[in-house]
C-alpha cells in the first residue's frame, strides 16, 4: 500500500482525490509527511513553495498539480528534482495530452498562414488567468512553429459557474477553421491523473511509460 501525503486537501482538488482514495485499495491517505511514500500537491503557490522544502528534506518523490506557479517556485522545482523524483504539470488529465499531441500534428503538418485563438473557460473560483494549461499550449505552438507560420491572437480567459475545465484552440485558415478542444467534465480525470502518477513516480522503471503532459521527471 502507498502512503501518500496530500497538500491541499481542503480544496475541491483534494476533496475530489480524497474521495477517489477511499475507493482505492492501493492508497493510504497519510498526515505524517515523514513516513509519506509520495506527496501530491494541489494548493497554493504559496503552499507549494514550501511543499518543495520539506519533500527535499525528507526526501519524499512530489507530484505538483498547483498552477499559477511563479518563476521562483518553478526555478526551485528544478532544483529540488536534482535531488528528489519531482512530476510537475499544469493539468493532470490524459485528455489534455492527447489535445496537445493533436494540436502538435497539426502545425508539423500546416504549411500555410493561419491565425490561432486560444480559450479557455474554468470555475470562478480558479485563481491563476489564463489557465497554466492554456499558457503551455501557446508555448508549445510557439516552440514548433519553425516556419512561423502561425500568428497566435492571445489567450482569452473566462471565469464562470462551476466549469471543470474547458480549453478550445481554434486554427483559421482563409475560410476554413480547424476546431481542438477538450472538456473536463468531472474533476476525477484529473484526480486519477495524479494518483496515476504518484504511484509511477515511486517506480524508476515506469518512468519512461508516463503519458501524462509533465514537465519534468527525474
Amino acid at each position: 500500500m502507498i502512503e501518500l501525503y496530500l497538500n491541499g486537501k481542503s480544496g475541491k482538488m483534494g476533496e475530489t482525490i480524497i474521495n477517489l482514495i477511499k475507493k482505492n485499495e492501493r492508497f493510504n491517505l497519510t498526515g505524517n509527511l515523514s513516513i509519506a511514500d509520495v506527496v501530491i500537491d494541489f494548493s497554493h503557490p504559496d503552499s507549494t513553495k514550501k511543499i518543495i522544502e520539506e519533500t527535499l528534506e525528507k526526501n519524499v518523490p512530489l507530484v505538483i498539480g498547483t498552477t499559477g506557479l511563479n518563476n521562483e517556485i518553478l526555478d526551485n522545482i528544478n532544483k529540488a528534482s536534482i535531488k528528489i523524483p519531482i512530476i510537475q504539470a499544469a493539468n493532470m488529465s490524459i485528455g489534455v495530452h492527447q489535445l496537445k499531441e493533436s494540436i502538435k500534428k497539426f502545425v508539423y503538418e500546416n504549411k500555410n498562414k493561419v491565425n490561432c485563438y486560444i480559450e479557455e473557460i474554468h470555475h470562478v473560483k480558479k485563481l491563476d488567468k489564463p489557465s497554466g494549461t492554456a499558457v503551455e499550449i501557446e508555448k508549445l505552438i510557439k516552440r514548433i512553429d519553425k516556419e512561423n507560420n502561425i500568428d497566435i491572437a492571445g489567450i482569452s480567459s473566462i471565469r464562470k459557474d462551476d466549469i471543470n475545465g474547458i480549453h478550445k484552440v481554434t486554427f483559421v485558415d482563409n475560410d476554413i477553421s480547424y476546431i481542438f478542444k477538450h472538456n473536463a467534465t468531472s474533476r476525477d480525470i484529473f484526480a486519477t491523473g495524479a494518483l496515476n502518477c504518484a504511484e509511477k513516480i515511486i517506480n524508476p522503471v515506469s518512468y519512461t511509460h508516463l503519458t501524462l503532459p509533465t514537465k519534468r521527471i527525474v
